[in-house]
């Protein structure tokens, strides 16, 4: 018997030599810890980060192509807020409200992968 238990990280992608640019974007903007690869992964590149018990990895993708569609979505507190931070970053956002129930934008990685930051409200 098997169950399915949690993410245990999400993995985007970003071109060779793309490391510098996603620190100042995950952890420099959006707040994230960033975390060391293990010795055996550091030769592949890229750069892992941390909120909470989540994590985002960074992966070296050669030929490079940014996710459009697909995406990860973060619940965050205060996004009204946090969209001002963005915005003031020279962060693109686009707002949305065609979820029931949420307050919601997408944003843009440096490499154009789509991120989704959502707020549920109560």
């Amino acid at each position: 018997m098997f169950k399915m238990k949690r993410i245990d990280h999400i993995q985007l992608a970003a071109p060779a030599g793309g490391e510098e640019q996603a620190k100042k974007f995950f952890e420099g903007i959006l707040g994230m810890e960033e975390i060391e690869k293990p010795e055996t992964l550091k030769k592949n590149g890229g750069v892992w980060f941390r909120f909470g018990d989540q994590q985002v990895h960074v992966g070296i993708e050669d030929p490079f192509s940014p996710a459009k569609k697909a995406h990860p979505a973060f619940e965050v507190e205060g996004l009204t807020d946090m969209m001002d931070h963005l915005e003031s970053k020279g962060v693109e956002v686009k707002r949305d409200d065609k979820l029931p129930g949420a307050d919601r934008c997408y944003i843009w990685d440096p490499f154009g992968n789509r991120i989704e930051l959502l707020e549920w409200n109560a």
